[in-house]
């Protein structure tokens, strides 16, 4: 199908509505949450859903990691593998790739213009996400992916990639975020995420806490892999650019090998990555195709190093546990030299939480209150008050508006023996990327 001159698809795309963006509470606008949009367009494009196969990733943490890691283990074995993500930090075509490599503009278009004529033959209403979400699948089907790894873009029961039969059901971990949607406990919010288990399916299980793990073990899952008992970390240390780990697969061990990304929290995404690949496989992996893979992981936008002199991190952590292991891994791995902090939160994240979970309290050296380029974004201004409501100097605060400011800001007070962290959303960490890396 070519694309018609003048249709502009990120124009009409943009049109819908976006919730990412918007942050329309659970309900208000489309009443109860549903999969009858997302179904409709798969219908009439053709189900391209049925007609590859896929693993399912959800969790609160470390999906998009994970969906890396495992994306390059099974082109390593020699598999057309799609890649499905969300959010993206720069552009949409991040969303979507096929054995690493984005879609083009010109396949974007003519996906979104297929799911187009759908929406005005049919009359079907769909969001921002659905939107995507049907055209990648639309697009993996028609590229014959062998398989398809698909992360949930919130949720899991009335997520539209529920759609797809994930005959691997991968789960992360569990912590409290997006409450409006989930629910304010842990154990609501994985009884949303544990509808992508699906009867039949291997369930690679990396929550450790007995209760949640209950949840999830409740669906009905052929095999259940538990982290730390059928797989996990056996050891994991800090190495130059990144860890050295030995792992253990539910059919193998795995001693000495490097993963090139920052943050020991990583080590667990591998793990649940590689147990998803032998789930998927049914067999173990060869030692050097793990190593190969694992050396060629690249998570833009997690601890992501895109400067020196001084040191430039970004990192997407999002809620309290994001910053928390943010924090843990910059006490680790980048303790040396004085720091300036940059943050931008989105307004239903609670900026003192936040701020102690990054250890503000700590902090030596300048921070940086931004503003994330989103309606939902948090007034910097708020960010600084909470810092000064948890003893932060005012003195030591700068309060700018865009992203852009802030990096010049940063990197203008910030000595070149010293480091700039920059966090508290994906908006700012996609703005900052923009400006950061060419």
């Amino acid at each position: 199908m070519s694309t018609p001159p003048g249709f502009d698809g990120r124009g009409w795309l943009s049109s819908h509505v976006n919730l990412e963006s918007l942050n329309v509470p659970a309900g208000s606008r489309r009443g109860p949450p549903t999969l009858e949009r997302i179904s409709t367009l798969m219908q009439y494009l053709g189900s391209p859903e049925v007609e590859f196969r896929a693993v399912h990733i959800t969790g609160t943490n470390g999906k998009t990691t994970t969906v890396r890691v495992l994306t390059e283990l099974l082109t390593a074995l020699g598999l057309k593998v799609g890649a499905y993500t969300s959010p993206h930090l720069e552009r949409v075509n991040e969303r979507m790739s096929i054995d690493g490599e984005p879609i083009s503009d010109d396949a974007l278009d003519e996906m979104l213009y297929a799911v187009s004529l759908v929406e005005q033959s049919v009359g079907v209403d769909p969001s921002y996400f659905d939107v995507v979400t049907s055209a990648a699948f639309r697009w993996f089907a028609d590229e014959a992916v062998d398989v398809a790894v698909v992360e949930v873009g919130m949720g899991g029961t009335w997520d539209a990639t529920n759609v797809v039969d994930g005959r691997v059901a991968v789960v992360t971990n569990v912590s409290v975020d997006h409450v409006d949607y989930l629910g304010p406990t842990r154990e609501q919010i994985a009884t949303e995420k544990a509808g992508i288990v699906k009867p039949g399916a291997t369930l690679v299980l990396g929550e450790t806490d007995p209760n949640i793990q209950a949840i999830f073990e409740a669906r009905d899952a052929a095999r259940v892999f538990r982290r730390d008992v059928n797989f996990g970390v056996s050891r994991n240390v800090l190495a130059i650019g990144g860890r050295l780990v030995d792992l253990r697969s539910p059919g193998a061990e795995y001693p000495d090998v490097f993963l090139p990304l920052h943050g020991a929290h990583q080590s667990d995404n591998a793990a649940i990555a590689l147990a998803a690949a032998e789930s998927f496989v049914g067999a173990t992996l060869p030692f050097e195709v793990v190593a190969d893979a694992f050396s060629r992981v690249k998570s833009p936008g997690r601890l992501e190093v895109v400067g020196r002199q001084p040191l430039v991190l970004l990192d997407g952590a999002h809620n309290v546990a994001g910053a928390q292991a943010l924090r843990a891994a910059l006490d680790e791995e980048f303790s040396e030299g004085p720091r300036t902090l940059v943050v931008g939160l989105l307004r239903e994240k609670e900026p003192h939480e936040m701020l102690a979970a990054l250890g503000v309290e700590e902090l030596e050296g300048l921070l940086v209150c931004c503003r994330p380029p989103s309606p939902r974004a948090l007034e910097a201004s708020f960010v600084a008050k909470a810092a000064v409501d948890l003893g932060f100097s005012e003195e030591r605060i700068e309060v700018v508006d865009r992203v852009e400011d802030a990096v010049s800001t940063a990197l203008l007070a910030t000595p070149p023996d010293g480091q700039i962290v920059i966090t508290g959303s994906l908006y700012v960490v996609g703005a900052a990327r923009s400006v950061l890396v060419s």
